[in-house]
């Protein structure tokens, strides 16, 4: 699967993590910045990831942070992108069954390296459960 990733410097250790995760899982990963732990101002690295996913260069992005709250907030400004904010298993889970999640939001300061890659893991793996749930994304993306 193609990935596209990008993080501020809160999130940077976890991105370059994640990223050697995700390439020893067979997947093809472009980051997108920043590429230290000098302080930026996020959007112009979570942007950049999000729009790619919107015009659908990449399956799936991550952005992460130090909550991933407001790597979120930009991912979703983008139209095409529903990226969400996870914290655990579960809420990964839940985020691509029920929401069809192509972005995923982490804070790196709220989680271990353990929980990150276990999160990543599940997000990648679970599929769209379609069905009711397709009725309301269709819904979120008929708002102007």
């Amino acid at each position: 699967m193609r990935i596209a990733i990008g993080s501020d410097h809160a999130g940077f250790h976890y991105k370059e993590m994640l990223k050697q995760h995700l390439v020893a899982h067979s997947h093809e990963v472009r980051d997108f910045g920043t590429h230290s732990t000098d302080p930026v101002d996020y959007p112009i690295f979570i942007r950049p990831v999000a729009e790619a996913v919107g015009r659908g260069e990449y399956e799936r992005g991550i952005v992460l942070g130090g909550s991933g709250n407001g790597e979120a907030i930009v991912a979703n400004r983008v139209r095409g992108v529903r990226c969400s904010l996870c914290w655990s298993v579960e809420s990964a889970r839940l985020g691509r069954a029920h929401n069809n999640a192509n972005v995923l939001s982490l804070g790196e300061r709220f989680l271990s390296e353990e929980e990150a890659v276990a999160i990543v893991d599940v997000w990648m793996a679970t599929a769209f459960d379609g069905g009711r749930h397709q009725r309301r994304i269709d819904l979120i993306d008929s708002a102007p």
